[in-house]
């Protein structure tokens, strides 16, 4: 699974990461949800780390796309709410 960071790069993920990357997603909605700007903060920085430690960066000459897009690292709980489409951060 490739998984772009937003304003960083492209990141390809082993399947067997995508049960926690989904799991932190859904944790990021749900804090969103409920308003809690320190829950969402804490969850979408697991999230970056976990594409960042378990994934391997993809060059630049890289021509495929992503399977999945993140927001930019500084977005804030509103900016990354807005880009949900009814799916999360990452969508499925």
């Amino acid at each position: 699974m490739i998984v772009r960071i937003s304003t960083e790069g492209q990141y390809e993920l082993d399947e067997s990461d995508v049960p926690t990357l989904n799991e932190l997603d859904n944790a990021a909605v749900v804090a969103c949800e409920a308003g809690d700007e320190e829950a969402f903060n804490t969850t979408f920085a697991k999230l970056l780390d976990l594409v960042r430690s378990e994934g391997t960066l993809v060059g630049d000459d890289h021509l495929g796309g992503s399977d999945a897009i993140l927001p930019p690292p500084d977005s804030s709980m509103a900016e990354a709410k807005s880009g949900f489409n009814g799916e999360g951060l990452i969508p499925g």
